[in-house]
């Protein structure tokens, strides 16, 4: 093969629709600062997440980091999380001075599982950061009864789930607050970007504050903040990107309901089954490789396919409990799914345009390892 078929590719406008979203701003040049694009998003992402508050972001990562501050957490306090995340997610927690404690995944959506949650709280225990991981939602009743209990905040990293409803609700309802990412590779994007959605009135002006150096006007300036502001630019993507997600959705659904149909019910591969009462936005799409039924490796599908200029993902690997910036301070074997899943995964390539051809081709290297 040719051309190069990439994990993912970013949805797109069309690039006049794009040129005219942004070509007022030749008029005002006003390019940043929360302006009218910036403003206009938010509103939109509100009634789309049905949320009181969405607090706009450079990158998804800024956002979970202030978020977890804005709860203002007792320092060297204890976060009940995942290690089977993105680093983001692990690095947010610490750069608050906070202590990442980690719960294992159960084996069916890869998501923290919560029936380990209870037995790791401690008296230093404060917050609980559980995964929507694939766009797979969390156990989130389970989570909030336990969170409940003992007085935990619960602060959801959604980065996967954009567009996911439980129950007919969107994923942003639950917890004290949830943080999706809108990178470039995420169902929806605005180039990098991120936001917060959340009920809490008081948190308004707080995460304005932090986002923004804490300036209150031209000459006050309340609060040590730092800068995590959304671009007018990032705004406009997302304003487009917004009009056409639906059918972005669509389309990848199709992608995944190919793959499927020639994947499901091969031995040595393991699928995410469809969560009962989730409508799910087809974000990803992981295989876990059971070697010994299936007679090949994930090493040896990654490199088959990347033989052919096919880039898959080995996501999540490493799990960020054995990051060499944590060396020592963690026993892998606590999380042994985890740990077990993180060896055999792959993501496949998913984007909207991805072709049944491709998919095709795709899975017929896949199953030509095979063992006879």
């Amino acid at each position: 093969m040719n051309e190069e078929i990439l994990v993912t590719r970013s949805s797109m406008p069309d690039f006049e629709e794009y040129c005219n979203e942004i070509k007022d701003m030749w008029d005002t040049h006003w390019l940043t600062n929360m302006g009218d694009k910036h403003k206009q998003l938010q509103e939109e992402l509100e009634k789309r997440f049905d949320v009181p508050h969405v607090t706009l972001y450079t990158n998804g990562h800024l956002a979970l980091e202030n978020i977890i501050a804005a709860m203002n957490l007792p320092k060297h306090g204890e976060v009940i999380t995942t290690p089977y995340t993105f680093a983001s997610t692990t690095h947010a927690i610490v750069r608050n001075g906070l202590n990442p404690v980690f719960c294992d995944i159960n084996d069916e959506d890869f998501t923290i599982d919560a029936d380990k949650i209870e037995r790791l709280i401690t008296d230093k225990t404060c917050a609980i950061v559980p995964v929507h991981v694939y766009g797979n939602v969390c156990d989130v009743e389970k989570i909030q009864k336990i969170a409940d209990k003992y007085g935990l905040k619960v602060i959801y990293d959604a980065a996967h789930a954009f567009g996911v409803t439980y129950n007919g609700e969107s994923v942003a309802h639950f917890g004290n607050a949830s943080m999706f990412s809108f990178h470039a590779t995420k169902v929806f994007n605005t180039i990098e970007g991120g936001a917060l959605c959340y009920s809490d009135d008081s948190l308004v002006q707080k995460l304005y504050d932090m986002k923004n150096f804490g300036i209150h006007g031209p000459e006050d300036v309340a609060y040590v903040g730092g800068n995590a502001k959304m671009n007018e630019f990032q705004a406009a993507m997302g304003i487009c990107n917004l009009r056409h997600i639906d059918d972005e959705i669509e389309k990848r659904r199709i992608v995944t309901e190919h793959y499927r149909s020639r994947l499901e019910n091969v031995s040595g591969i393991v699928l995410c089954k469809p969560q009962k009462d989730v409508k799910p936005n087809y974000g990803y799409f992981p295989v876990v490789f059971n070697e010994k039924l299936f007679g090949a490796t994930r090493n040896d599908v990654f490199m088959a396919l990347a033989d052919n200029n096919i880039n898959a993902r080995k996501y999540f690997y490493p799990i960020s409990n054995t990051f060499e910036c944590f060396h020592g301070r963690y026993d892998v074997s606590e999380t042994p799914v985890a740990l077990h899943v993180s060896k055999r995964v792959l993501t496949l390539p998913l984007y909207a345009d991805l072709s049944e051809e491709i998919v095709d081709k795709i899975c017929d290297i896949i199953l030509a390892l095979r063992k006879k």
